[in-house]
Parts: structure tokens; C-alpha cells; sequence
């Protein structure tokens, strides 16, 4: 009689203990993006030197890059291809499979020179792009160790060469999203290009080119978050950025990019600029925004 009570009392508590243990389990909207790692990814970016195409700095944030994305699961290719006799390696990261692609964009190339630099000697240096280019990177990076396969769902993170150097004898904008996007043979169903997020001073507006309907989701997924305050619902900023290519190609697609950054294209555009609350609050909306969450 003892041994009859006693296997349903086991079958009972195991039971419990399965419940609570689904309820304990970690939902993607529950990850936490870690702004302390984001931010080592920008030192180790500028421990390298500035990532000018070409250069042996550039060549290891490549291998770097590579090297965190397989590390995290992803799968990783590196897209080559050559515009105005300039070689561009975009390296392009996936995870999961499903009816709709969502992708994330960042440029890992920074500036020949700092050409906005007031001291004439600097300005003829290359910049260091702690938040010109290194921000956006790390962010990518640490959501690419955090975030799960989403269903019904692949994600697309792509680190962009040659964005930087425009205006420059040679050189064009956008070079490396533009080969990237010639190159689709299916589209995203929707693209966000993160750029000078890293501002200590974070003050993110709607930049006037990209898609309004994806602006007004992500806009409202700050103020549910409460980053109401950091991405002001207002139009200020039309930038030539990577999103274009994409908008150009029937993508919708946004930038987020805090233009009012004093240190823009000059030698002062370096890691002690660059706050981990500010990556975080970048990382925080784009988990939100790949989950599926709506404002």
C-alpha cells in the first residue's frame, strides 16, 4: 500500500518541478545584452589601429570578427569583390531559417584621415573610429553571442567595408553595402544599419531617408523600453549611410545614427568617448526588435 502512494507522490513532485523549470528558463525577450563586453569590443577594435582599408589593422578585425561569430555559432562567409580598384571584404554572419530575414548592418572600416580635425597635422592621420565604426561592431557582436534562433525567422548580421571614405581622391561612399545589396538574390524583409551609437551624449533622431514605418516600430520600441529620451521622435539628420543601398533596392530599411558627435572624422574619435550604456541601450532595442516584440 506504502509503495502504491508513493509512485504517484514522485510522478506529482516531478511534475512540479518540470513547471517550474520551463517557467525558470530564459525567453529570448529576457536576454541580457552585456555592455561591458560590447564595450571590450570596441578596445580590442582600436587596440588593433585604425581599420583603413588595406592596412594590417584591418586585416585583424577581419580575422577578429570572424573569429567571435564562429565562436558564438553563427555561420560565417566573407563576401570579396573590388569597386573603383579597391578591394572590399564584407563579412556576412546567419543564424536560423524561416519565412522572413531580418538584417543587421554595421561598417568596420574607419577613416583614412581626419579630415575634420582643427589641427592640420591630425588631420592628415587616419581617424581612430572608436564610435565611427568599432561602436556599431560591437554591438553586433555581443548580440550575435546572445541571441537564440528565432522562430520561423533568419538573421542576417553584416559587417560593411569601405563605408568611410568619401570625399576622399578614389574613394566613393557606401562601397561595401552597395556590393553587398547588388549581390542579393533574395531580399530581407527588413534592414537596420547602426552607425555612431557609442556617443556618450546618445541622442539618436529619425534620420529622414529610411523607411517610416520601420522608424515608427523601432522609435516605439525605445519608449516601451524606456529610451524615450535617447531617440527623439523627431526628423533632423538626411545621411548617406548603408542604409541606401538597401531603400534603394525596395528594402525597407533604417539608420540608427547619432550625428551629433563633435569628434566626427577626427583624431579625438576614440574609446574614452564611447559609453557601454549607450551600446546597451542600441543592443537592448535591437534584441527587442528581433524577437518579434511590437511597440
Amino acid at each position: 500500500m506504502r509503495k502504491s502512494l508513493f509512485l504517484p507522490f514522485v510522478v506529482f513532485i516531478t511534475a512540479i518541478l518540470v513547471i517550474v523549470l520551463l517557467f525558470l528558463k530564459p525567453k529570448p525577450d529576457q536576454l541580457e545584452f552585456d555592455a561591458d563586453q560590447a564595450y571590450q569590443h570596441v578596445l580590442n577594435q582600436v587596440n588593433f589601429g585604425p581599420r583603413t582599408p588595406g592596412s594590417q589593422a584591418h586585416v585583424k578585425t577581419i580575422q577578429y570578427i570572424t573569429t567571435a561569430l564562429k565562436k558564438a555559432g553563427w555561420g560565417v562567409e566573407l563576401q570579396e569583390s573590388s569597386a573603383l580598384d579597391h578591394e572590399i571584404t564584407n563579412i556576412i554572419a546567419r543564424k536560423g531559417m524561416g519565412t522572413r530575414t531580418l538584417l543587421l548592418g554595421a561598417h568596420y572600416d574607419s577613416r583614412i584621415v581626419a579630415d575634420h580635425d582643427p589641427d592640420p597635422e591630425l588631420a592628415a592621420l587616419p581617424v581612430p573610429g572608436a564610435n565611427d565604426g568599432a561602436s556599431g561592431v560591437a554591438v553586433l557582436l555581443e548580440l550575435a553571442r546572445i541571441l537564440p534562433e528565432q522562430p520561423d525567422t533568419e538573421i542576417v548580421l553584416v559587417f560593411f567595408d569601405a563605408e568611410d571614405q568619401g570625399r576622399l581622391p578614389g574613394w566613393e561612399w557606401i562601397l561595401g553595402s552597395r556590393a553587398f545589396v547588388n549581390s542579393l538574390q533574395e531580399k530581407p524583409d527588413a534592414a537596420v544599419i547602426i552607425d555612431m551609437i557609442g556617443d556618450q551624449d546618445l541622442n539618436v533622431f529619425r534620420e529622414e531617408k529610411s523607411d517610416e514605418a520601420l522608424t515608427t516600430e523601432l522609435w516605439g520600441i525605445a519608449d516601451r523600453l524606456g529610451y524615450g529620451e535617447k531617440f527623439i521622435d523627431e526628423e533632423k539628420y538626411s545621411i548617406l549611410d548603408d542604409h541606401i543601398p538597401f531603400l534603394e533596392a525596395g528594402i525597407p530599411a533604417v539608420d540608427i545614427i547619432d550625428f551629433d558627435y563633435p569628434y566626427w572624422h577626427t583624431s579625438q574619435d576614440t574609446a574614452d568617448k564611447v559609453s557601454p550604456d549607450s551600446l546597451k541601450v542600441i543592443g537592448d532595442i535591437l534584441v527587442s526588435w528581433l524577437g518579434g516584440s511590437n511597440p
